[in-house]
């Protein structure tokens, strides 16, 4: 598994492959990034496999034998996606053999809340951080902090899943309304791309998802037995618990985008009633999201480290990591 000075020491490398020609190869052990034109290729960037930690590729592009097995080597996680973000390949130097975790996930009792609450409360903590950073005294902020606070102090007592559930979802209610006020917020609806708004938050939790799966596989966990999400077909429920103390960054990076005019609404098209972003725009994007979780990789490592430790050593929930934001 890797270390404190593994995570440090090693970059996180996206490559946009979506406007340009470009390609990856092996050349004397690095990993050469070249971009291809009529006439002649450029090389764009050299890198040494053993400072990569996780690498992302965004786009088409030919993954090479050699280069996964370099990545095998180093232990570097591989993420090929196409343009929209969906992953068509993965590969990530996980601890398969850690059968005792996946023992130990498939033996918690799917009843038990407890480690649910923790994270449930983690998320509330941050949405209130995160609407006190604004230092808005608008009635929407004020009135959403306050129930934040409110949720905070009644969590601990909570006992049934779905009243843990409504309360999480009243929360992100009235969060979103006073987080995004200023941008004619009507509701939180993920991939109906009702607004642009809506649209750039799920790319942002897209990139969010991929970004923890690359860091919950370096331990070995079963990605589809969460604490909090139930099991369903496909979901990836251990992910989506996980996530949710770090959707905060992505709010953060979103509003601050806006209010810059790094985003903006000239960079959406209306097809159908859908807004899309468009492709000439996505690399800008995503790069905003990638830069703002690259800045807390350390504190995401540390989390899941922490959370792995206390999950396999059965201990207490008042031990479980929280991550502030």
């Amino acid at each position: 598994m890797f270390t404190h000075k593994d995570i440090e020491m090693r970059t996180i490398f996206v490559v946009n492959c979506i406007e340009h020609n470009r390609g990856l190869r092996v050349h004397n052990g690095e990993l050469m990034l070249e971009e291809f034109d009529e006439d002649n290729k450029k090389t764009l960037t050299k890198f040494p496999f053993q400072k990569l930690l996780a690498l992302f590729v965004i786009g088409h592009i030919t993954v090479t034998t050699p280069i996964i097995d370099k990545c095998k080597r180093f232990g570097v996680a591989l993420v090929v996606m196409k343009p929209n973000l969906r992953p068509v390949f993965y590969w990530a130097s996980s601890a398969e053999a850690n059968y005792l975790l996946r023992k130990r996930q498939f033996e918690y009792n799917p009843d038990d809340i407890a480690i649910g609450k923790i994270l449930v409360h983690n998320k509330v903590l941050n949405q209130k951080s995160t609407l006190m950073k604004t230092r808005k005294k608008d009635e929407a902020t004020i009135g959403a902090i306050n129930q934040c606070e409110a949720a905070l102090n009644t969590i601990p007592d909570i006992e049934e899943y779905n009243q843990l559930m409504g309360i999480e979802g009243t929360i992100a209610k009235s969060f979103f309304a006073a987080y995004f006020s200023q941008y004619n917020w009507n509701g939180r609806h993920p991939r109906m791309k009702s607004d642009m708004m809506n649209v750039t938050l799920d790319i942002g939790y897209t990139i969010l998802f991929n970004f923890i799966e690359s860091f919950i596989r370096m331990f070995g966990f079963d990605l589809y037995v969460g604490v909090y999400h139930r099991l369903w077909f496909k979901r990836k429920s251990l992910v989506c618990d996980l996530m949710e103390p770090f959707r905060c960054i992505i709010d953060h990076a979103t509003l601050i985008s806006f209010n810059r005019k790094q985003f903006s609404e000239k960079d959406f098209t209306l097809i159908k009633q859908e807004y899309r972003l468009k492709y000439e725009k996505c690399a800008g994007y995503y790069k905003v999201f990638y830069d703002a979780l690259i800045e807390y990789k350390m504190e995401i490592f540390r989390f899941i480290q922490q959370y792995y430790r206390c999950f396999m050593g059965c201990k207490s929930v008042k031990q479980y990591p929280i991550f502030k934001f």
